[in-house]
């Protein structure tokens, strides 16, 4: 699973001139999943996504995470964030997962944010959207699962 976040002072997304999720204070994160993801890969990244200390404090030291920060998420599906272009052109999709399966996942990620800390906004997953944001910093990071500590470890011994 790879994650786009973005810190923000305001973000919407709106879909055929309605507004289907609008945050202010707080991340939006474009959410794309990839053929080999799981459940554990989505738990990984939204445990990170919501204790990720990018907010200022008082100092205007970034140490605060988007509770501490009073925000909230918008989380946005984008089976692009697998684009692979290291060959031609136009980029490669194979390595995102089919839609019925991404949207599984997805509704899950989706679904265990809403039960945490902060409000949860989105947009519609496979909708042609325009996404409205004022970046805060600006500050934006990635995060892949596949980055977290012994996941190649865990795979290679599921393959023995």
């Amino acid at each position: 699973m790879r994650l786009v976040i973005q810190r923000v002072s305001e973000a919407a997304v709106r879909i055929d001139e309605a507004i289907s999720g609008a945050i202010y204070t707080g991340l939006l994160v474009f959410v794309g999943i990839g053929r080999e993801d799981t459940e554990e890969d989505a738990d990984y990244l939204l445990g990170k996504l919501v204790t990720l200390r990018i907010f200022p404090d008082e100092t205007g030291k970034m140490n605060r995470d988007v509770q501490e920060a009073q925000g909230s998420l918008l989380l946005i599906s984008q089976f692009t964030l697998y684009g692979d272009c290291r060959k031609g052109r136009r980029p490669s999709f194979d390595q995102a997962a089919p839609p019925d399966r991404a949207q599984g996942l997805y509704d899950y990620f989706v679904e265990a944010a809403r039960r945490g800390p902060v409000a949860v906004e989105t947009g519609v997953f496979q909708a042609s959207m325009q996404v409205y944001l004022v970046n805060d910093g600006p500050v934006t990071i990635l995060m892949d699962s596949n980055d977290r500590p012994n996941k190649s470890q865990k795979s290679l011994g599921k393959s023995q």
